[in-house]
């Protein structure tokens, strides 16, 4: 008996795709922007991380201070702009490289996207 109430629970599940952007999964109507600063603070993140800064350090060069860089640290991101966050990883010594583009006609709408190389 409980064979079928498993498999009859499998019958009712559904597995649905996700976007690529989780912000947009969840309904968020700035997701492309979230998504934008979130892959522009892991990479600052993960430089920092390279480098074995410490926080401290990372402030220094980032100019701001240290309790910021803990903020930043923990992807809580309300209070950094996309062009502060790039501007951050321009002072840890990285191009940003900004392509505009016509959208795909297969894309029904056009989108914002950050790729690190």
């Amino acid at each position: 008996m409980a064979s079928r109430r498993s498999s009859s629970k499998k019958d009712d599940e559904s597995i649905t795709r996700g976007t690529g952007n989780v912000f947009a999964d969840l309904g968020f109507p700035d997701a492309e922007e979230r998504q934008a600063k979130l892959r522009l603070a892991h990479a600052i993140n993960s430089i920092v991380e390279k480098r074995h800064l410490t926080q401290a350090q990372a402030a220094k060069i980032l100019g701001i201070n240290q309790p910021k860089v803990s903020v930043l640290a923990n992807y809580k991101l309300e209070g950094f702009s996309v062009e502060r966050l790039m501007t951050f990883l321009t002072a840890l010594d990285r191009d940003i490289e900004i392509v505009i583009k016509k959208k795909p006609r297969s894309k029904r709408a056009a989108r914002i996207s950050v790729v690190a190389a």
